[in-house]
């Protein structure tokens, strides 16, 4: 597949590292020499320098002849153009990185398909949108559902009190267990492990499992769930704005901004909502705005040191669900082994966005989610496809990869060795980052 992708800033260049290590064909614009030359020099890619809203510089890109064009620099309004100049020259689909909820919006939505928009990425929004799962199920790291739930894949963090620690996968494999160990984050690391691997305490681990078992699956952990009510949040930034708004009233919050400014547009904005002028850093601030009975607390300032550290201290003053923005991706492994509970991360979810895509899937049925160094996928098994060609243990599965769970008539199941996939089935895969291409191969 021909990508092309306009933007070498943050997210247009991580997503470009994560397509070039799954060998599609793909070119970088940007007006940054500078930026181009390090990616030039670390990546299998093209790079082409120039303004990705001239219609002579698309057309050299080899944007006419591309099957996905991919607008993400930090100018919402350059994303728009660019995508219009694209469709307009020939590329197939064309996806824009947007700051404005509005656009986003379905009455609004014939506008921008007329401008040769296809999809629209907002990071803000899909940012909140794992807020709230992260204080609706408070006890995971990770929750994500597949067909209205049909299947769940959760991430926990073991602890020394879970029942599993210790125990290797395949004493947890037996019928009444009812989940799949998928994969497993360890110092550092992720693995996709095999029944002779043992889980350790402080692995994160994902399992994929029924909904009517992830209660039992709460108590193997160790884990309990906490009624939320009081949400304190530091960094009135578009993601607090959004979350706050998606959320309704289903919480109390409060948001300590630094910059007065901003609290005058946040008292504006969030008109239920407490705005707080001051300086969440500073441990008196956080005493007098009552952190000790604070239900949650949502780090979403624009430093991810800043976040990671101010999550320890509430953690520390007892708060019980603590979630960070970690923009820096090399900071998150070392993140995770920390006690801060939920990392978000606006770049990864934006690229589980994309890679979804690429994956030809209907964006309804299919899903998709970048974890640091992983991936999981639900993908369509094709008719005649190698998937489909016997039991999964005859399948000759390399070890970055695992089979996790399918839905098959709409109802969701666990995966075993003798499982049979058949053409039609949904099929949820875990696998290493760079392994995404041999999947599509067993698939299609």
């Amino acid at each position: 597949m021909k990508i092309v992708i306009a933007g070498a800033g943050e997210v247009g260049t991580h997503l470009a590292k994560l397509l070039s290590h799954e060998n599609q064909d793909i070119t970088l614009i940007d007006l940054n020499a500078e930026r181009l030359a390090v990616i030039d020099a670390t990546c299998n890619l093209l790079t082409f320098r120039g303004s990705p809203i001239s219609f002579t510089v698309q057309r050299d890109a080899g944007v006419a002849n591309c099957d996905l064009f991919i607008a993400v620099t930090p100018e919402e309004t350059a994303n728009v153009i660019a995508c219009s100049i694209a469709k307009s020259i020939g590329a197939r689909r064309t996806v824009a990185r947007i700051d404005n909820y509005e656009f986003m919006q379905n009455r609004n939505s014939t506008f921008f398909q007329r401008q040769g928009i296809d999809a629209m990425i907002y990071p803000e929004y899909l940012a909140a949108r794992e807020i709230l799962k992260s204080l609706e199920r408070n006890w995971v790291r990770n929750w994500f559902e597949i067909h209205d739930g049909e299947l769940i894949v959760v991430g926990v963090k073991i602890r020394e009190n879970a029942a599993i620690a210790g125990r290797q996968l395949k004493e947890l494999s037996a019928p009444e267990h009812a989940y799949h160990v998928s994969a497993i984050k360890r110092n550092h690391e992720t693995i996709i492990p095999r029944g002779d691997d043992r889980v350790q305490v402080n692995d994160i681990v994902y399992f994929t499992t029924k909904l009517d078992r992830v209660d039992n699956l709460r108590d193997l952990c160790g884990k309990r769930h906490c009624d939320i009510r009081k949400v304190l949040i530091m960094g009135g930034s578009r993601i607090a704005v959004r979350l706050i708004a998606m959320a309704g009233d289903k919480y109390s919050f409060r948001i300590i901004e630094i910059d007065r400014n901003r609290c005058d547009v946040l008292a504006e904005k969030c008109p239920d909502s407490r705005i707080i002028y001051g300086d969440a850093r500073d441990m008196d601030t956080l005493r007098e705005e009552g952190i000790a009975d604070t239900d949650a607390f949502v780090a979403l300032t624009d430093s991810s040191e800043t976040n990671i550290l101010t999550c320890l201290t509430a953690k520390e003053s007892g708060v019980r669900k603590t979630i960070a923005e970690v923009e820096n991706i090399q900071f998150i492994s070392e993140a995770e082994s920390l006690n801060i509970g939920t990392i978000i991360n606006k770049k990864l979810l934006a690229s589980s966005k994309i890679f979804q895509m690429l994956l030809d899937a209907d964006a309804d049925s299919s899903k998709f989610m970048a974890l640091a160094d992983a991936d999981v996928a639900e993908i369509e098994a094709r008719p005649g496809s190698k998937v489909t060609r016997g039991p999964v243990h005859t399948l000759g599965l390399s070890h970055d990869m695992t089979i996790a769970g399918l839905i098959r008539d709409g109802h969701g199941m666990l995966v075993s060795g003798g499982t049979e996939i058949k053409a039609g089935d949904h099929v949820v895969v875990f696998c290493l980052s760079g392994a995404m291409h041999k999947i599509e191969k067993l698939f299609n």
